[in-house]
């Protein structure tokens, strides 16, 4: 049951992270003919700036989960190799721990902040008066995700550490070999 939902959670992740990905390379078409259209025709579309920059903060927050899948946060891990490895299990949980945390406290956040624009109404202060819960709501949502497979995984690293599978607990929470990483860049 468990396995079935982290590999269903890994699957939307994935889908996520390509419709964050599909953003950004939009994005990029329509600041690329911005930037052809005041050239050649002294022309403005108006706004790329400000949809490329709404664009990048879903599609980051929509890219989170499936970089926990992928253990591909940076984190500080000097001094993990020389530690008992008895102990890493424990500090690999206490980071990820810490990180969905960090992200529980930014979804309250944002969470208020969506409900006050919801609230209030609140546009953007730029021409184009964009409802900012157009871009929020599903920045929101890659935040809530992110957390919500976090916990997932912390869950399933725990259940693994349960049944004595330090193996399963390292491919879920721990710091990548250099030869993962290496294996990972071959693919």
């Amino acid at each position: 049951m468990l396995d079935t939902l982290l590999a269903s959670t890994r699957k939307l992740s994935l889908w996520l992270t390509w419709l964050g990905g599909t953003l950004i390379v939009l994005s990029a078409f329509l600041v690329t003919l911005e930037v052809i259209l005041r050239k050649l025709f002294n022309v403005s579309l108006g706004g790329a700036d400000e949809i490329s920059g709404y664009a990048f903060g879903v599609a980051t927050a929509l890219a989170f989960s499936y970089a926990l899948f992928e253990r591909a946060h940076i984190r500080v891990d000097a001094l993990i190799g020389v530690l008992p490895h008895g102990l890493r299990p424990f500090l690999n949980l206490f980071g990820h721990a810490l990180l969905i945390g960090f992200a529980l406290v930014v979804v309250w956040m944002v969470w208020s902040m969506v409900g006050d624009t919801l609230q209030h109404g609140s546009r953007s202060i730029t021409p184009m008066r964009v409802p900012l819960a157009i871009p929020q709501i599903p920045w929101l949502i890659g935040w809530m995700f992110f957390v919500f497979t976090g916990v997932l995984i912390a869950v399933a690293a725990i259940v693994k550490y349960l049944q004595r599978d330090p193996s399963g607990v390292q491919d879920l929470i721990g710091v990548k070999s250099l030869d993962e990483q290496i294996k990972d860049e071959t693919v």
